[in-house]
């Protein structure tokens, strides 16, 4: 019976996949289509495909997975993907990236940002880097939905995860941006149904909403006696201030993902998918309501997982799903919820990690074959979706075998998912969002400036990776083969890259700027028309 529900379940929801992505495909005739859906989506559509895309598994998995250990304190990257991820990202910068694209032709962010500065190697720097930093995120996210797979199906990883990329795959190939954002719009509204459902499940098991959160608080002594060195007060106060913990959760977590979201490539580009700034800002409010519930139920639950497995398994959240955290999710609705539930929310992972996964695919695609194999290799073909189409493939390929070998690079313990995440939103916030700030508002930015803060935040980034942030300097191993230490700044070893990385790109762009010859008048004006 119950393999029958999810069978029938699962059957469901791919037609309806398969339904979409051929309507996307059908609709797809040129280039426009294929990378920006014409630039005539609903404003509903555009907006729930942008949390569709912003939340997925590392939201919910990964993230949801890590408020196991680090509790309530992850809410304050709720609070930030709300009023910077929405309000601000719509607000200040989706207008002006909607008008300054339509008056560029862009069609990829490389490119808005290229032409903005007058400089094909900008869009095939920045292209390049798209294509080889964010199958670090992509496979982050199949390690999510992989894991949920085989858990509830009782199938390997590896099984659970070439099925996974394999469907996902053939419709982003396919449909092309609206075959995506058809299937994001679906997948978002399965997954807002489910964490409502969530929400009320975890208080039913846990005694209520104030009995749950009393029982979380008095389970303080459970956290300090296991992470009270590294500065853990308890699953409902934030760690010790500039403890390691503390570092780890406000400066990886709350804001190396909650400001590294205003540059993302990915939630960049649907600004010009839409045909005015006035549904731009009738976007706005279906875009915090829906991220408000993505996110807070999904660290909500990781807590209050805490509080369910000592009541019926004796040991915190961590313990019980054997020191894994990206496995505590899938621990707490395999156990706790009906079967039926399972099945739902299978589904329901599965729409969050492919909504996420095909925006990825795409963003890869377009970046390696529009901004850098077209403009920086100057390979001209025909059809340009055929080559996006071609990179696309070497992107699934790339990402797939990441995501089979970061479970052995990690340690045990480690939030793989949240990790990859954040690496990837705090490199791109580090590369891109300076110049990208400077592109849509600061007339007097130079090409100069641009790429001089894209060079200096990625090179930061970098160092910061292998010689400073522990979590990585010490399994790529680098740092301890030439110094013979596994960090170079022990009292820096848990501050995010971003920390570091942001503010140097943010002043090199403003020097520079200064003592830099301006833009040409007939590029700045081409960019600012209509803006002002």
């Amino acid at each position: 019976m119950k393999m029958l529900f999810l069978g029938v379940i699962v059957v469901l929801y791919l037609s309806v996949i398969a339904l979409l992505g051929y309507k996307g495909f059908k609709k797809t005739k040129n280039a426009s289509d294929y990378l920006l859906a014409g630039r005539k989506i609903h404003p509903m559509i555009m907006a729930i495909s942008y949390g569709a895309t912003f939340i997925s598994t590392s939201a919910i998995i990964g993230f949801g997975g890590a408020a196991a250990v680090f509790g309530m304190g992850v809410l304050w990257l709720t609070v930030l993907n709300i009023f910077v991820g929405i309000f601000i990202a719509f607000v200040f910068f989706g207008l002006r990236t909607r008008k300054m694209g339509h008056n560029l032709d862009a069609h990829t962010f490389p490119e808005l940002l290229g032409r903005r500065f007058d400089s094909q190697f900008l869009q095939s720097a920045g292209g390049l880097l798209i294509f080889l930093a964010m199958p670090l995120y992509a496979a982050a996210i199949i390690i999510g939905g992989a894991h949920f797979m085989a858990t509830t199906l009782t199938i390997p990883y590896e099984v659970a995860l070439i099925v996974f990329v394999g469907i996902v795959a053939v419709y982003v190939i396919m449909g092309g941006m609206r075959g995506v954002m058809y299937t994001d719009a679906f997948q978002g509204t399965i997954m807002f149904v489910s964490m409502i459902i969530l929400l009320v499940s975890i208080y039913a098991s846990t005694g209520g909403i104030v009995a749950a959160h009393t029982k979380l608080t008095e389970l303080a002594p459970e956290a300090v006696k296991i992470w009270g060195g590294a500065g853990h007060q308890g699953w409902t106060a934030m760690p010790v201030f500039w403890s390691p913990l503390w570092q780890q959760l406000v400066t990886t977590i709350v804001l190396g993902v909650g400001i590294g979201v205003l540059a993302q490539p990915q939630l960049v580009v649907r600004f010009m998918t839409v045909k005015s700034g006035h549904e731009l800002n009738r976007a706005v409010l279906a875009g915090g309501v829906f991220i408000m519930m993505m996110t807070g139920v999904a660290f909500v639950v990781g807590a209050l997982a805490n509080v369910y497995f000592f009541e019926n398994v004796g040991s915190i959240a961590l313990i019980a799903a054997d020191k894994k955290t990206d496995t505590i999710i899938p621990l707490f609705i395999k156990s706790a919820m009906p079967w039926w539930f399972t099945s739902l929310f299978l589904i329901t992972l599965l729409a969050a990690a492919m909504s996420t996964l095909s925006s990825q695919f795409h963003t890869m695609g377009s970046a390696f074959g529009r901004d850098f194999i077209e403009n920086g290799l100057k390979i001209k073909v025909k059809d340009s979706m055929t080559i996006s189409k071609l990179a696309m493939i070497v992107a699934i390929l790339l990402a797939t075998m990441l995501a089979f070998g970061l479970p052995l690079f990690y340690s045990e313990g480690t939030a793989i998912i949240a990790t990859g995440t954040a690496i990837f939103f705090g490199l791109c916030a580090s590369a891109f969002l300076p110049m990208f700030i400077g592109a849509l508002y600061f007339k007097r930015m130079s090409a100069t400036a641009a790429l001089a803060s894209f060079w200096f935040g990625l090179g930061v980034s970098l160092f910061s990776l292998v010689f400073i942030h522990i979590k990585e300097s010490k399994p790529i191993g680098l740092c301890n083969l030439l110094f013979g230490v596994d960090t170079l700044i022990p009292a820096m070893q848990y501050l995010d890259p971003l920390i570091l990385a942001l503010p140097i790109s943010a002043l090199v762009a403003i020097v520079v700027t200064l003592f830099t010859e301006k833009p040409s008048d007939t590029v700045v004006d081409r960019a600012f028309k209509s803006i002002g």
